[in-house]
């Protein structure tokens, strides 16, 4: 049991990393074009979902955060009419990414500071271990 913890918090530093890493990726497209709605980049999220796995079974009870998966964002992509642009379609319009930069850097904070949680949880469990040990001694 005492080995969960660690098990809690390193499923929760890899959620946060993994949000961290579609953050990135959608800041990084967010001026992308394209052709076609379809075609144009779309806001990646991901899913997650608490899990509590044997709870009738104190002893082998272990929990964390699942990542279920990404899903794209349904917001339609803007459209600008630029006659000019080299992926304009037949009547002149680009389609820009529907990424919300601003809304990406409040995920970002977040997502850091939540990852920084999950350390010092770490931290904290390793520490009081440690005070534990010495108890013995």
């Amino acid at each position: 049991m005492a080995l969960s913890i660690f098990d809690i918090v390193g499923s929760g530093m890899n959620a946060q990393s993994l949000r961290l890493n579609l953050v990135a990726s959608n800041i990084s497209n967010a001026n992308s074009v394209g052709s076609s709605a379809a075609d144009v980049y779309k806001a990646r999220q991901p899913v997650f979902a608490a899990e509590l796995n044997n709870a009738m079974n104190k002893q082998n009870a272990t929990s964390g955060v699942k990542v279920l998966g990404v899903v794209e964002s349904q917001d339609a992509p803007t459209m600008e009419y630029a006659p000019n642009h080299p992926m304009a379609d037949s009547n002149g319009y680009i389609f820009k990414s529907n990424v919300n930069t601003v809304e990406e850097m409040a995920n970002m904070m977040s997502a850091s500071r939540s990852y920084q949680n999950n350390v010092d949880v770490l931290n904290t469990a390793k520490q009081m271990m440690l005070q534990t040990l010495k108890m013995g001694q």
